[in-house]
């Protein structure tokens, strides 16, 4: 066993114990935290595998800005981890059986992959690295889909940015420049209002409800108390 099979097996083991700790940890931050492990872990293996180029994006993209974003996001929220913890062990035994299920398709994948990997002629006969190659792939062969694909992402940031600035009716936001603009008079207005006579206003329903009582009254004809013969 050579020292970089030591290596794959170390940054491996690592990765998978991190990987059990996100979805197993009790704290978001704690979770986050693993997964960065995790990350790194997978950047060593990819430069293992002769893949600097993929390592590199995993730690400066990955890590370095997703990762770095959600949790700033974890830790500034106010998260409920019992309620977001509730049904955790309902949930296991399907998602062990469709991890392990993940976890065997890529071992069988990769492994017959690496088995019979080969370098290309073309980079075998140059002596150029796996970065130097995609480069060359993206920009030569899969230059039309990359094209798309920046498009695509272009179209995305445009539509993020036009649903962030959109004005929406139920936020309190202002503009900073209105309020700096405003002049006294805009601020305060006075209104002349008619004073309220509180007691006045009960003496005149008490008025109305006596009048409305011996009205009532009046109208009722008088019964004969007699009675009989």
């Amino acid at each position: 066993m050579t020292f970089t099979t030591v290596l794959f097996y170390v940054f491996a083991a690592i990765m998978v114990l991190a990987a059990l700790r996100v979805i197993t940890a009790k704290n978001p931050v704690h979770a986050a935290l693993f997964l960065v492990l995790a990350f790194f872990n997978a950047a060593g293996i990819w430069l293992l595998l002769k893949a600097e180029f993929l390592a590199i994006v995993l730690v400066l993209v990955y890590v370095g800005a997703v990762m770095v974003l959600f949790l700033f996001v974890v830790m500034m929220l106010d998260i409920n981890i019992d309620r977001m913890r509730e049904g955790f062990w309902g949930y296991l035994p399907v998602a062990s059986i469709v991890g392990g299920l993940i976890v065997l398709e890529m071992g069988v994948v990769l492994w017959h992959g690496y088995s019979n990997f080969e370098q290309s002629a073309e980079a075998a006969a140059l002596n150029i690295g796996g970065t130097k190659e995609l480069g060359l792939q993206i920009y030569t062969r899969y230059i039309y889909g990359f094209e798309i694909a920046a498009v695509v992402l272009l179209v995305a940031i445009i539509a993020a940015v036009a649903l962030t600035l959109r004005r929406r009716k139920d936020t309190k936001a202002i503009d900073p420049g209105q309020a700096v603009r405003v002049k006294r008079n805009d601020r305060l207005k006075i209104v002349k209002v008619d004073t309220v006579n509180q007691r006045a206003i009960d003496a005149a329903n008490v008025e109305k409800a006596a009048a409305a009582a011996a009205a009532a009254a009046a109208a009722v004809p008088p019964t004969d108390s007699k009675e009989p013969k």
